[in-house]
């Protein structure tokens, strides 16, 4: 029991700079108090005592403003950084190492008894505000950025953002493995991606004419008016799109 504990708080320290010492962790992480109120709830809930797993749950979400159902699966080294609005379903599935930002929602999508709840694989990192919603899985070390609301499997390594959330290519390099509020190195919107290539065939396709348009000049071909489009700034639709 008090191995465990030890190593709830080396994690805090791992993956929270601002602590600074044990007595610190131990009086004033909402994140480590939630956690030890649940692992108390979740043992009464196996010993079948419902009532009073539900009520020692009732009284961590008061204390911490983080709600865990005591029928949730939570795996070794779990860390909930501030914590607040944090919700975990009843059949939802947590693997060790993960982490989770304020205002995550590991929710249900039924009414229907049975599993409705997120499974999360090992190491995953779930930013602030995601949602992840319904029985899906979410592979080992998968990222979910902040505000993200994912309702489909996640790959084992893959990053997900955005409403409803897509899976998103990352670059190498990402110092240590763990980016705070899941950003990783190459967050940018693919849609946005998108738009700037289009822009820059544009751009393209603006230059080629000129040349051709010169050239044709050049032969003595009178191409009247016919140029360069007026009022049209690549670099301002970029800065838009950015």
């Amino acid at each position: 029991m008090f191995s465990h504990l030890k190593e709830e708080i080396a994690v805090v320290f791992e993956r929270d700079p601002a602590a600074r010492n044990t007595w610190e962790v131990i009086t004033c992480y909402p994140g480590l108090h939630a956690l030890l109120v649940h692992r108390l709830a979740h043992f009464l809930w196996g010993e079948r005592l419902r009532w009073l797993a539900r009520m020692v749950s009732h009284i961590g979400r008061w204390l911490t403003g983080i709600e865990i159902h005591p029928g949730a699966q939570i795996g070794q080294r779990f860390f909930i950084d501030h914590g607040m609005g944090v919700v975990i379903g009843e059949t939802a599935e947590i693997g060790d190492d993960c982490t989770l930002y304020h205002g995550v929602t590991l929710g249900g999508t039924s009414w229907n008894k049975g599993k409705r709840h997120p499974t999360l694989g090992n190491g995953v990192v779930l930013g602030a505000g995601a949602k992840v919603l319904g029985p899906i899985k979410i592979g080992d070390r998968a990222r979910v950025g902040s505000n993200a609301v994912v309702v489909k499997d996640v790959p084992a390594g893959a990053t997900a953002i955005g409403i409803p959330a897509r899976i998103i290519a990352e670059q190498a390099g990402d110092v240590g493995g763990f980016s705070a509020y899941a950003v990783g190195s190459d967050m940018n919107d693919p849609i946005a991606k998108a738009i700037h290539e289009l822009i820059d065939h544009s751009v393209s396709t603006d230059q080629r004419l000129e040349q051709i348009l010169e050239q044709l000049k050049q032969l003595g071909v009178d191409c009247g008016k016919v140029g360069k489009r007026e009022g049209f700034d690549a670099n301002y639709l970029n800065r838009i799109v950015d």
